[in-house]
């Protein structure tokens, strides 16, 4: 703490990353990367945009991404300015907050979701009020329409929820913007490509629908921090806005190429996402086995509990093993882990661990 902070610094309360373990060969399963490596597309793209010298990277990057953008859109059915692209999809939900949901009345989001969102809320003092999940830790869309004392200035939240893997079907989605027309909602799919149904087709129908993706899960791009937002041309410019205010340059060379493959590549997105998948439900299946209680999950990790074994005290044993899982030390959730999807080896490996830990 220091005299030269400014005031609102010392309100803040950072959000914290997943570990990540200075370890040879950790079995990481706490930050909900992919296991598997990007399409071979994204390596030939990061070389041929190097060429032999690098000679490209004394240059600036393009400021508006029009190559990536105009993939994207194709791959989504959608116009190039319906896009908008950010320095991975936390950037573009700290653009959101500030340009999309900073009004006169509180936003709506779950009281169990991605803990940045209280974060961003204090950062650009965005008034928030928490909606609590139902016991079996799903979204209710009633508690979101407007009525009387239930006033809003927005809604935010994943679907599928984090870190809790429930997802809403697409109905529900509708419903929500639909009865929501004089607010932004917002809603964040960084986990969609595992199971989920995406709400990019509503936007031609609904101008006041945000989805915001990202490349750093179903895409193996975590490393190179690329992040989208689609909605009505008018919410993309607000973005814009925010962004030219804040760094015209937010996509570096490297990443542009790298995503522009990426979203070249339908086949193996299908096929590590499936591989995924199938790893998420053989998981499951050894973790009941073990006692463990699992709520459904449409994302790429699962959220467990034992009834008879202490959260904290099992990612405590695993972490021993360096085995990594994520616990969070909050109410209703402290007992739950949140366990990313990794290789079957992976799984083995923690399955095994698990197995002296609760015998």
């Amino acid at each position: 703490m220091s005299r030269y902070w400014s005031d609102i610094v010392h309100s803040l309360v950072p959000y914290v990353p997943g570990e990540q373990p200075a370890l040879a060969k950790p079995v990481k399963l706490n930050t909900n990367e992919n296991p598997y490596a990007p399409s071979p597309r994204v390596l030939e793209a990061i070389r041929h945009e190097l060429g032999e010298t690098g000679e490209s990277l004394r240059r600036y990057p393009d400021p508006v991404a029009k190559r990536l953008r105009a993939a994207v859109a194709a791959h989504h059915g959608i116009r190039v300015e319906q896009v908008f692209v950010g320095n991975g999809s936390d950037e573009v939900l700290a653009h959101a907050f500030q340009a999309l949901l900073k009004h006169d009345r509180p936003i709506l989001f779950p009281d169990i979701t991605y803990s940045f969102y209280p974060t961003y809320a204090r950062l650009y003092e965005v008034e928030y009020r928490t909606v609590p999940l139902t016991g079996e830790f799903a979204i209710r869309i009633d508690d979101y329409l407007p009525r009387a004392g239930n006033e809003h200035g927005g809604v935010i939240f994943p679907n599928p929820n984090a870190p809790t893997g429930h997802a809403l079907p697409l109905a529900e989605i509708e419903r929500l913007v639909a009865a929501n027309t004089e607010t932004v909602v917002v809603i964040d799919e960084a986990y969609v490509d595992f199971g989920a149904e995406s709400a990019i087709a509503l936007i031609d129908r609904y101008p006041n629908l945000l989805v915001v993706h990202t490349t750093s899960k179903s895409r193996s791009l975590a490393g190179m921090r690329v992040g989208f937002a689609f909605g009505h041309a008018d919410l993309i410019d607000a973005l814009n806005r925010v962004k030219d205010s804040f760094n015209s340059y937010p996509l570096d060379r490297l990443a542009q190429a790298a995503a522009t493959a990426a979203y070249e590549d339908d086949e193996w997105l299908r096929m590590t996402s499936a591989r995924v998948i199938a790893s998420r439900e053989r998981l499951t299946t050894a973790l009941a086995a073990l006692g463990f209680e699992v709520v459904p999950s449409a994302a790429n990790f699962v959220f467990a509990k034992h009834p008879a074994h202490d959260a904290s005290a099992i990612a405590a044993r695993l972490r021993e093993k360096e085995i990594f899982v994520r616990h969070f030390n909050a109410p209703r959730v402290n007992q739950h882990l949140r366990i990313s999807i990794g290789t079957d080896a992976e799984c083995d490996t923690l399955v095994d661990a698990l197995k002296g830990i609760v015998a």
